[in-house]
């Protein structure tokens, strides 16, 4: 609902802070006073035409804040994209609206405090409020809400919800499908492709660590000569004597020759000898290892032929299909499932297409049944808004659904016993469906006798336009969710006693037929005593000059005042137009009472 609304240098408004109730407000003036102003400037936070003509004579800019208490399914609804968009204010069940309409043309719109686009402005507010009297901000004349209009007045949204599901479960089925069928060709190209792939890889017969002992074979063929130098040599001065060099094993062996005898002169000195015997053993052990070494080296470029050829081959496996074998393997692996699901996909796509043919016969029945049940709601809702109409005055009014089928080759099969227009025969015997269902649903109206039914967005705007959605309101006030319903012009044309009806109804709206809780919060600018009688809260717009310059002040009237202001509206301050006024009120309460008593019995 609306709870405050901040107008700041809007027409002939300098500054006015409006704090709003839930239930019935009614707001009356002279004209000219700015009552509309305020429904424009409603309008305009919720993302209407911004014009640079409404900043106040003087000023910069016209600023509109508006603070809207959100109910749980709406912030429910509204939460992914304020998450999105990290909107997402401090308090959940609150939410801030704001415009900015500059001199320069240009404007700012915020949401929550932060400078958002006009779009997304108005998507975040798609859905607060209905203006009745200005067609931009009107559910109503949203053709996509009508089948859901219905929907909730005929009770019909749990059947709805499985033929969404079934709906959805098709959607799955055909995407699934859809990637199995791409083509044909492409799929024959992958699977060679794959087929390919997999037998280059295996006929490497690649095995882990591999590259790495190959590498290692290369650097000791590319180096034979030099390893077998170097060996030799090490062999040399351990085991080879020269007169001008004696070899490390004799001299190790004179060394410990000599420690023998010390050691037995001075067995203190065994730990030496035992280490020389131990270095001996080492150096003996070090030389037989380089000798066996030195006959393993071999000068063989035929096998570092191969080994490089070997490598290339690797490297170049490594190149398509991963940086080392172990990738290389991976893929092999997943190539080779990926095979398996290509050559077993045609099994799979006749199992999706009879899971496809079978879910649209089921989803097409259900459909069907959906739709006659709306029909016959529809029979109801005409006739109820019918009545409304002629207690509003138009007794010539009607109104009706219009339900239109489309054909779709790709459709649900609906029988043709099942299709209720006979001039509807689908050459295909199918029908277009979404998760609504297969019915397209619009609202049509003839506001008086003898014109045609049109679209309600045909018709023009005005005082019959606002009775004509106050009678749909009042026979879809349990459907229709949109918290707050404004209502301006709706008293044109009529007169007392139909205003009073008017204000039962605008009241109705208010509060739950079922219960005394309220449903929607319901503001009404009017001229009519009569309606305003039935307002919980009472606003008196008026218009002060200040400093030579018109301004407008709103007050919230109190039970004198009130009496008062319906006594102007009635045409004097009068005693008879005081008591007129005071019977008004006193009729209002009579009948709010009543109602309150028969709900609770």
């Amino acid at each position: 609902m609306l709870a405050e609304l901040d107008i700041r240098d809007f027409a002939i408004i300098d500054q006015l802070q409006l704090t709003f109730a839930p239930g019935f407000s009614v707001l009356t003036g002279e004209t000219g006073a700015g009552k509309s102003i305020i429904i424009d400037t409603v309008e305009l936070v919720l993302g209407g035409r911004a014009e640079s003509s409404v900043v106040r004579a003087g000023a910069d800019c016209a600023i509109v804040e508006a603070v809207f208490r959100i109910q749980p399914e709406q912030q429910a609804a509204l939460a992914p994209t304020l998450a999105r968009e990290k909107l997402t204010g401090d308090v959940p069940d609150l939410l801030l609206l704001g415009r900015e309409v500059r001199l320069n043309g240009r404007n700012v719109c915020r949401v929550n405090g932060r400078a958002v686009t006009l779009t997304l402005l108005r998507q975040v507010a798609e859905g607060l409020v209905d203006i009745h009297g200005q067609s931009e901000h009107l559910s109503l004349l949203r053709v996509r809400e009508h089948v859901n209009l219905l929907d909730r007045y005929a009770e019909l949204w749990p059947l709805r919800g499985q033929v969404a599901e079934m709906a959805r479960e098709v959607r799955s089925v055909r995407h699934e499908l859809a990637d199995l069928l791409r083509s044909e060709r492409e799929l024959a190209h992958r699977a060679d492709l794959l087929q390919f792939q997999i037998g280059e890889i295996e006929a490497t017969a690649l095995q882990p660590g591999e590259e790495e002992s190959l590498l290692e074979e290369r650097v000791r063929l590319a180096n034979a000569e030099q390893l077998a130098e170097l060996t030799g040599t090490a062999l040399h001065a351990l085991e080879e004597s020269s007169d001008k060099s004696p070899a490390a094993l004799d001299l190790l062996g004179t060394a410990l020759r000599a420690l023998e005898k010390l050691a037995h002169i001075d067995p203190g000195q065994d730990s030496q000898l035992r280490a020389a015997e131990s270095a001996n053993y080492q150096i003996e052990e070090l030389a037989r290892s380089l000798r066996a070494y030195h006959e393993q080296v071999e000068h063989n470029p035929r096998r570092l032929r191969e080994v490089e050829e070997r490598l290339a081959i690797i490297r170049q496996l490594e190149r398509k299909y991963g940086s080392t074998i172990a990738r290389v393997m991976t893929y092999a692996q997943e190539a080779a499932r990926e095979l398996d699901t290509i050559t077993h996909s045609e099994e799979r796509i006749v199992e999706l297409q009879t899971e496809e043919e079978q879910l649209l016969a089921n989803l097409g029945s259900l459909a069907a049944e959906l739709s006659q049940r709306r029909r016959e709601a529809a029979r109801r809702l005409a006739t109820e808004v019918e009545k409304e109409l002629g207690d509003l005055r138009m007794e010539g009014a009607r109104f009706d659904v219009d339900f239109q089928w489309q054909e779709d080759a790709a459709g649900v099969p609906v029988p043709p016993s099942q299709i209720p227009n006979p001039n509807f025969q689908p050459p295909t015997g199918r029908v277009a469906f979404d998760v609504s269902g297969v019915d397209r649903v619009e609202f049509l109206v003839s506001p008086n006798p003898g014109e045609p039914l049109k679209p309600m967005i045909k018709i023009a705007s005005g005082g019959e336009t606002s009775r004509l959605m106050l009678a749909l309101k009042t026979v879809l006030s349990h459907a229709d969710e949109t918290p707050t319903l404004v209502f301006d012009e709706i008293d044109q044309g009529i007169g007392g006693r139909v205003g009073a009806t008017v204000g039962e109804k605008l009241w109705s709206l208010a509060v739950d037929s079922g219960s005394n809780n309220l449903h929607h919060q319901v503001l009404c600018v009017t001229h009519l005593p009569q309606l305003a009688g039935f307002g919980d809260v009472h606003f008196r717009v008026e218009k002060h000059v200040k400093d030579e310059r018109t301004v407008t002040r709103v007050r919230q009237l109190g039970n004198q005042a009130r009496v008062e202001e319906l006594a102007q509206m009635l045409g004097g301050s009068g005693e008879a137009a005081q008591r007129s006024a005071e019977e008004i009120l006193e009729q209002v309460a009579r009948y709010k009472k009543q109602k309150a008593r028969c709900k609770t019995q």
